[in-house]
C-alpha cells in the first residue's frame, strides 16, 4: 500500500502571478480556483497512474477553503479547513503516509519568486533555520523528515524548484511559469501544466519509501519582520526572543515542536499590524 500526501498552497499554481489571484472573495480568486484544482487534480491522476494505492489532499492555502473538491479527481480524498496541529502537512503524523507532494508552493521571504512569502503575505521579510534561509518548502520538510517521510514532489515557479532541490534533491519537480517579478511570470497553459505534472507524479510514486525519522534539532530559528514592534509582540510567546531591531530567535528541540511556535508568532504578529502602517 502506497499513500501520498499532497500539501496544496495557492501561489505557485498555474497562472497565478497577483494578490488578487490568491485572495479568497477576489474576483480573480474564483478563476484561479479552477486552475489550482487543475494542477492538485494532475498530481493525484499522476500518483494513481505510478501505482499509488490512496492519496490524501490536505488543503493549505490562506483560508484552506479554495480547492473544488467537486472538480479534484474523485479517487483521492480532501482534508479542508483550518487549526489543524501540523498546518500544511497535516496527516503526515499517523503513520501511514508513503510519500510528500508541495503541490503549488513558493519561493521564501525575503526571496526572488512569484509572491514570494514565508506563512504570512507581508509583515515577515525572512526567516532563518540554524542560518539558511527557509521557504515554506524547507519548513515542512523539516516536519515531514521527523516522521520518516520523504518529499517527493515539487511544483510552482522556477525560483521555488530550484529552492526544492536544497531540502528535497531527489524529489521530482515542475515548473508551472518562469519569475519574471514577485507579481508577474511567464505562464504554461493549464493544459500543459497538467500533463508535466501529472507525468512528474507518475514518476515520483518510487521514491515514496518511508525511512527512519530524521530529528536535526536542537534546531535556531529567526524570524525578521518589517517593523520594530512586530519584533516586540512576538515576544509574548515563550521562549521567543530579541536578537535585533526587528529580529526574534528561539530555540526547539524538533520540528514539530518549532513549526508549532512559528504559527503561534505569526499569529500574535498578525494581530499586531495596523492597517496603513502595518
Amino acid at each position: 500500500m502506497v499513500k501520498i500526501l499532497i500539501s496544496a498552497d495557492m501561489e505557485g499554481a498555474t497562472g497565478v502571478t497577483w494578490p488578487g489571484d490568491v485572495l479568497p472573495g477576489a474576483p480573480q480568486w474564483e478563476r484561479c480556483r479552477h486552475l489550482f484544482t487543475s494542477d492538485v487534480s494532475a498530481a493525484i491522476a499522476g500518483f494513481f497512474d505510478g501505482g499509488a494505492d490512496e492519496v490524501l489532499v490536505n488543503e493549505a492555502h490562506w483560508s484552506m477553503r479554495n480547492l473544488l473538491l467537486e472538480k479534484l479527481d474523485e479517487r483521492a480524498e480532501m482534508l479542508t479547513g483550518k487549526h489543524k496541529t501540523l498546518s500544511m502537512v497535516e496527516g503526515v503524523q499517523h503513520g501511514d503516509v508513503d510519500g510528500v507532494a508541495f503541490v503549488g508552493y513558493h519561493a521564501a521571504a525575503g526571496a526572488e519568486g512569484v509572491l514570494a512569502h514565508t506563512y504570512l503575505a507581508n509583515s515577515l521579510t525572512g526567516v532563518w533555520v540554524d542560518g539558511a534561509r527557509a521557504s515554506e518548502g524547507l519548513l515542512n520538510s523539516l516536519v515531514v523528515a521527523e516522521y520518516g517521510v520523504p518529499v517527493v514532489l515539487v511544483t510552482g515557479d522556477d525560483r521555488t524548484c530550484e529552492d526544492a532541490k536544497g531540502y528535497a534533491p531527489a524529489a521530482r519537480s515542475v515548473a508551472v511559469k518562469d519569475y519574471v517579478s514577485r507579481y508577474a511570470a511567464v505562464c504554461r497553459t493549464p493544459a500543459r501544466t497538467a500533463a508535466e505534472i501529472r507525468a512528474a507524479a507518475r514518476e515520483a510514486v518510487p521514491l515514496a519509501v518511508r525511512h527512519e525519522p530524521v530529528r536535526r534539532g536542537p534546531l535556531t530559528m529567526e524570524l525578521e519582520f518589517d517593523a520594530e514592534h512586530l519584533a516586540g509582540a512576538a515576544t509574548c510567546v515563550p521562549g521567543v526572543e530579541r536578537s535585533g531591531e526587528r529580529r526574534v530567535a528561539y530555540t526547539t528541540p524538533t520540528m514539530y515542536e518549532g513549526i508549532r511556535c512559528f504559527k503561534a508568532v505569526t499569529t500574535v504578529v498578525s494581530a499586531a499590524v495596523e492597517e496603513e502602517y502595518g
